[in-house]
C-alpha cells in the first residue's frame, strides 16, 4: 500500500506561486506563501542560487500585480468620469428646462423678499471677495489677530483703492464686527440650549432602554383573546387624490384582526379628480361585498382640508355608538394585530385619550433623500415621542397610526380647521384639558417617505409653518388653563419655542448667514467647536436610533443645515400668519409598495371573511402595474434660494482661504456643495 504522506519527501517548489482569477470587469489576485518563506535564510551557495532564481520569478509576478492594479484604477477612473458626465448632463437638463420653484406653496411676497435678501448678500459677498483679493495681492491683508496692534496711519497709501481698504477695515472693526459678534454669541447660546435639550432627551431614551420601561396594559392577553375586551372602534381613512396608495391602505385595514361587528371603516375621500373618486368607490364596493363594514364618504366642498374632512365624518349619527376612533392616512398599512396591541391600553384607564404607534418606512433605502429622512424620523419616534410619552404623558399627535378616545376628542373641542397641523392642535387642547397620551415604540405601522425633494420640501413647509401659527392661537389658552405651571412652561418654552422656533432660526442664521459673514469680517469670530465639534456630536446623537445609517452622518449634517432655509421660511410664514401658512398641500406618494402588498394579500385566506371571497386582488395588482407604466407629468426643478446660498457659501469659503481658517473653509465648501446639489434637485428622485 502506498504511503499516505508521500508529499513529505517530495521536492518543494521554489518561489511564490500566484493564483490569478480573471473576473470581468475587475481582476483579483491572491498570493500563496511557499514553504521557504518561513525557513531560516542561513545556508550554502546552492541555496542562495535557488533563492536568486526564485526572486527572478517574483519580479514577473509583481509586474502582473501592478498591471492588474492599474487596470482596476483605470476602471475606477472610468466609473468616476461616467458619474461626472451624468451629473453634468443632469445639470444641463435642469438649466435648459428652466423650471424653478416659482410655483411653490410659499407666499409670493415672502418668497420675493426672502430671495431678494439672499441675492443682496450674495452680490455683496462677491464684491467683498474681489476687494479682499485685490488687497491681499497688494500685501494689505490684515488678520483679526493683528488688528488690535495695527496702526492704520502707518499704511501711508496715496491711492484711492488703499484709502478705501483702510476705511473698510476701520468701518467693519468699529461698527459691523461688534453687532455681528453679538448676533453670533446670541445664536451660539441658543445652539447650546437646544443641544442641551437634545442631550437630555437622549439620556432619557437610554434610561428607558436600560430600565426597560414600557407602557403597561392593564387587561391581560387572555381578556382580549376570550372576547372580554372588544370595544366598538371607528376607523377613518382620510385621503385626497391619492390613487397610488389607496388600495394598499384599504386592503390592510379591512384585514385587521377585530370582530367585524365591533368596527366600521370610513373612507373619507376628498378627491376632486373624478377618475380617482370612481376608483376608490369601486374598491370600497368590492370590500363591502365581502361583509366588511366599510362606508365611502365624499365631500363636494373641501372646507378645512383634512381637519374639515374628519370633523364632517364625526357628525354621522352612527358615530355615537363607538367608543374609539383609529385614524390612518392613505399610505399607511397597519398590521392585522394593530387594534389588539393598542386598544387594550384604554381599559381601566379613563384618563387616557390617545395611543400613538410608531411609523416604519417601506422605501427608506430608495435614495439618499429617503435615507436622511429616515434618520430624522427614527430620532423623532425613538427619542422625542417615547421620552415625552413616558415621562410627561404628552407629545404631539402624528396625525395617523393612532387611536383616540372619542370622548376626549369631544371634550377638547373636536377637530378645528384653523391651522394646517390639526393633529398637533387637537393634542395640545386635549393636554390642556388634563388628558394623557401613550406612545408605543414597539408597535409599527408601515408608510411611505416622499422620494422627491419637491414633495419633501412642501411637507416640511407645512410641518414648520403650522406649529408657529398654532402657537399664536394657543398661547392665551395655555396661559389661562388650569394645568400645572411646569406643564405650561413645557408647552411654551420646550414644545413650541425651543423645538419649533429656535431650532430653524439658529440653524439658518448661524450657519447660513453669520458664519459666511465672519469670513468677510474676521474681527467677529465663531470658534471651531461651534462650527465642527458640537454639530458633529449632535448628528451622532441623532443617528443613534438608526445605526445602519452611520455612513450617512456627514451628508445628514450638511442636509439638515440645507433644509434650514425651508424651515426658517416656513417658521416666519406661520409666526406672522402669511399666506402660505394656511395652505395645505398633499404630500405626493409613489405607491411603490402597492403591487407587492396587494399580491401578498391576494395569496392569503383571511379568517375574517368567513367563507366569503376577497376582492380580485390579482387583477387589481395588474391594473395598478399598468397604471404605473402610463407617463406621468413629473419633472425636477431648480431652487433659486438654495442656489443663491450655495454661491454665497462657496464665495465665503474662497474668502476663508485668505485668513487660513482650515475648519471653516472645509465646512463652508462642503455646505456650499450641499446647497448646490439641493438647488439643482439632485438629491431625491430623478426624472428623465
Amino acid at each position: 500500500m502506498a504511503p499516505l504522506f508521500d508529499w513529505w519527501g517530495m521536492e518543494s517548489q521554489r518561489g511564490t506561486p500566484v493564483v490569478v482569477k480573471m473576473e470581468n470587469p475587475n481582476w483579483s489576485i491572491s498570493e500563496i506563501s511557499s514553504l521557504e518563506d518561513d525557513e531560516d535564510i542561513s545556508g550554502g551557495d546552492e541555496f542562495a542560487g535557488a533563492r536568486k532564481g526564485g526572486k527572478g520569478k517574483n519580479a514577473k509576478q509583481i509586474t502582473w500585480v501592478l498591471l492588474l492594479k492599474a487596470h482596476r484604477a483605470a476602471g475606477c477612473l472610468t466609473s468616476l468620469a461616467s458619474a461626472v458626465v451624468g451629473l453634468a448632463s443632469a445639470i444641463r437638463r435642469r438649466v435648459a428646462s428652466g423650471r424653478t420653484d416659482s410655483d411653490s406653496d410659499e407666499s409670493p411676497a415672502l418668497r420675493r423678499r426672502f430671495y431678494f435678501s439672499i441675492k443682496i448678500f450674495l452680490l455683496l459677498s462677491i464684491f467683498l471677495l474681489a476687494f479682499e483679493i485685490a488687497a491681499y495681492v497688494k500685501g494689505w491683508h490684515i488678520s483679526a489677530t493683528e488688528l488690535h496692534s495695527f496702526k492704520f496711519p502707518s499704511l501711508r497709501v496715496r491711492s484711492i483703492f488703499g484709502s478705501m481698504y483702510t476705511g473698510w477695515v476701520i468701518f467693519r472693526s468699529e461698527y459691523i464686527a461688534p453687532l455681528l459678534q453679538f448676533l453670533a454669541n446670541a445664536c451660539v447660546i441658543l445652539f447650546l440650549i437646544q443641544s442641551a435639550d437634545r442631550v437630555i432627551l437622549c439620556f432619557g431614551c437610554f434610561w428607558i432602554r436600560f430600565k426597560r420601561i414600557k407602557p403597561v396594559i392593564k387587561p391581560t392577553k387572555e381578556d382580549v383573546e376570550d372576547g372580554k375586551y372588544f370595544p366598538m372602534v371607528l376607523i377613518q381613512i382620510p385621503m385626497c387624490n391619492e390613487r397610488e396608495v389607496y388600495q394598499q391602505s384599504i386592503a390592510a385595514i379591512c384585514n385587521l384582526d377585530w370582530p367585524k361587528s365591533k368596527m366600521v371603516i370610513q373612507v373619507l375621500d376628498d378627491s376632486d379628480d373624478l377618475t380617482t373618486q370612481a376608483m376608490i368607490r369601486e374598491e370600497v364596493d368590492k370590500w363591502e361585498q365581502t361583509g366588511v363594514g366599510i362606508i365611502y364618504r365624499h365631500r363636494v366642498i373641501r372646507d378645512g382640508y383634512k381637519a374639515g374632512n374628519l370633523k364632517s365624518a364625526m357628525t354621522c349619527s352612527y358615530v355615537r355608538d363607538y367608543e374609539f376612533v383609529a385614524i390612518f392616512d392613505a399610505d399607511f398599512q397597519p398590521s392585522p394585530d394593530f387594534l389588539k396591541r393598542t386598544v387594550p391600553h384604554f381599559k381601566d384607564n379613563d384618563e387616557l385619550a390617545l395611543v400613538q404607534a410608531r411609523w416604519s418606512f417601506i422605501n427608506k433605502d430608495e435614495n439618499l433623500l429617503t435615507r436622511l429622512q429616515n434618520i430624522n424620523l427614527c430620532f423623532h419616534f425613538e427619542v422625542e415621542q417615547q421620552v415625552n410619552g413616558i415621562f410627561l404623558n404628552f407629545f404631539g399627535f402624528n396625525g395617523t397610526a393612532g387611536v383616540w378616545r372619542i370622548k376626549a376628542l369631544e371634550d377638547a373641542g373636536g377637530w378645528l380647521e384653523r391651522t394646517t397641523v390639526e393633529d398637533m392642535d387637537i393634542a395640545v387642547r386635549a393636554h390642556l384639558k388634563g388628558w394623557k397620551f401613550v406612545f408605543l415604540n414597539d408597535v409599527e405601522c408601515q408608510c411611505e417617505l416622499p422620494e422627491s425633494y419637491e414633495a419633501y420640501r412642501k411637507q416640511q413647509h407645512r410641518w414648520h409653518s403650522g406649529p408657529m401659527h398654532l402657537f399664536r392661537l394657543c398661547l392665551p389658552d395655555i396661559i389661562r388653563s388650569k394645568i400645572a405651571f411646569w406643564k405650561k412652561a413645557n408647552l411654551i418654552f420646550l414644545f413650541f419655542l425651543l423645538r419649533k422656533l429656535i431650532l430653524p432660526f439658529y440653524s439658518f442664521t448661524l450657519f447660513c448667514i453669520i458664519l459666511p459673514m465672519t469670513m468677510f469680517v474676521p474681527e467677529a469670530e465663531l470658534p471651531t467647536w461651534v462650527v465642527c465639534y458640537i454639530p458633529a456630536t449632535m448628528s451622532f446623537l441623532n443617528i443613534l436610533p438608526a445605526p445602519r445609517s452611520f455612513p450617512f452622518i456627514v451628508p445628514y449634517l450638511l442636509f439638515e443645515n440645507t433644509m434650514s432655509v425651508t424651515k426658517f421660511n416656513a417658521m416666519i410664514s406661520g409666526l406672522f400668519q402669511l399666506g402660505s401658512a394656511y395652505e395645505w398641500v398633499v404630500t405626493k406618494k409613489s405607491g411603490r409598495s402597492s403591487e407587492g402588498d396587494l399580491v401578498s394579500l391576494s395569496g392569503k385566506e383571511t379568517k375574517h371573511h368567513r367563507g366569503s371571497s376577497a376582492p380580485a386582488l390579482d387583477s387589481v395588482a395588474i391594473e395598478l402595474t399598468m397604471e404605473k407604466k402610463l407617463p406621468k407629468k413629473k419633472h425636477n426643478r431648480i431652487y433659486r434660494k438654495e442656489l443663491s446660498l450655495a454661491f454665497l457659501l462657496l464665495t465665503a469659503a474662497a474668502r476663508s482661504l485668505l485668513s487660513a481658517q482650515g475648519v471653516h473653509f472645509y465646512f463652508l465648501l462642503f455646505q456650499g456643495i450641499s446647497f448646490l446639489l439641493v438647488g439643482l434637485d439632485l438629491i431625491g428622485e430623478q426624472i428623465e
